[in-house]
């Protein structure tokens, strides 16, 4: 929970407030860690609570048409930094309430609620707010990113284990041999440690980097005996030893070699959060920097699709 404990001297409150003069008064605005977005030519970017009911909301209006997609338009770092100017346009709002409870379409209605009874308003057209956007994506190939840093440079993205240009992070099958990663043991009991990793040939390389799992001379993705799918793990020969790719004696030479990869799903997560900075709430709040939290929303979580070129 965010807390922003400010303090004012009465001088300037003289007209809302029945205090002495010099009287120090600390008030407390309580909202939640994140803030949520709406609007299409425009954005509102906004937080409420109840009891007592609040909102603490920032309109972008200018530049005019922005929308939450043009927040999602990361750089080649995955990364963007947007600034607004606070003004009459784009104005930062604090909102008090008679309400018990607000209504969930507070904000960006063509016809505000008509049961809303605002209190008090305090407005700031000075100041600047920085929205700052971060994509972070994954294979949720069962490895956590951080780990598939085989070389240990710290670099993620010269890990290519199977060299089909796409970094093993982002890669579900991380030795292309259309098994998935996730299907091939990486981490029995779940903790982190690969020491235990599956490796059927026992040659000291774990199947989910092993071209060749079991080891007989036919690399996994060759050993399709039943069916071209791009897909070893349902072509079984003897049931009791499991698919063909792990059975050493099964080494069939004369099916037709791999010619494609399976197609993969790269998971994308946006991390947008906001400060506003040098702003003043007349005549209460004076503030050089507030962390408005970050945005909740579900255009935040997306996928894309990817085939990797075969070789």
């Amino acid at each position: 929970m965010r807390r922003f404990f400010l303090v004012f001297i009465t001088l300037s409150l003289l007209c809302s407030y029945s205090c002495d003069d010099g009287d120090i008064i600390t008030v407390e605005i309580s909202f939640g860690d994140t803030f949520k977005a709406c609007g299409n030519n425009g954005l509102v970017l906004y937080k409420t609570k109840d009891d007592p009911s609040e909102s603490l909301s920032l309109r972008i209006a200018s530049p005019s048409g922005l929308t939450l997609d043009d927040l999602l338009e990361v750089g080649d770092d995955n990364t963007l930094e947007t600034t607004i100017t606070l003004s009459a346009s784009n104005s930062l709002n604090y909102r008090t309430y008679s309400n018990e409870k607000l209504p969930s379409n507070l904000f960006c209605n063509d016809i505000p609620p008509s049961e809303i009874d605002i209190t008090k308003d305090y407005v700031s057209t000075a100041g600047e707010a920085i929205i700052t956007t971060t994509l972070i994506e994954d294979d949720n190939d069962g490895i956590p990113a951080e780990l598939e840093d085989i070389n240990g440079d710290g670099d993620l993205n010269n890990d290519d284990t199977d060299g089909d240009g796409l970094p093993n992070y982002l890669d579900i099958d991380d030795d292309g041999d259309n098994i998935l990663t996730k299907d091939e043991g990486a981490d029995p009991n779940g903790d982190n440690v690969f020491d235990d990793a599956l490796d059927t040939d026992a040659d000291g390389i774990p199947n989910y980097l092993d071209s060749d799992d079991d080891g007989d001379g036919i690399d996994t993705r060759d050993e399709e005996n039943d069916s071209q799918d791009n897909n070893p793990g349902n072509d079984i020969t003897n049931s009791d030893i499991g698919p063909d790719y792990l059975n050493k004696d099964v080494a069939n030479t004369e099916t037709p070699p791999a010619t494609s990869y399976r197609e993969h799903t790269i998971f994308e997560k946006y991390i947008v959060s906001l400060i506003i900075t040098n702003f003043k709430l007349e005549p209460i709040i004076s503030m050089d920097a507030l962390d408005f939290g970050t945005l909740e929303h579900s255009s935040l979580n997306t996928s894309r699709k990817e085939t990797p070129t075969f070789n």
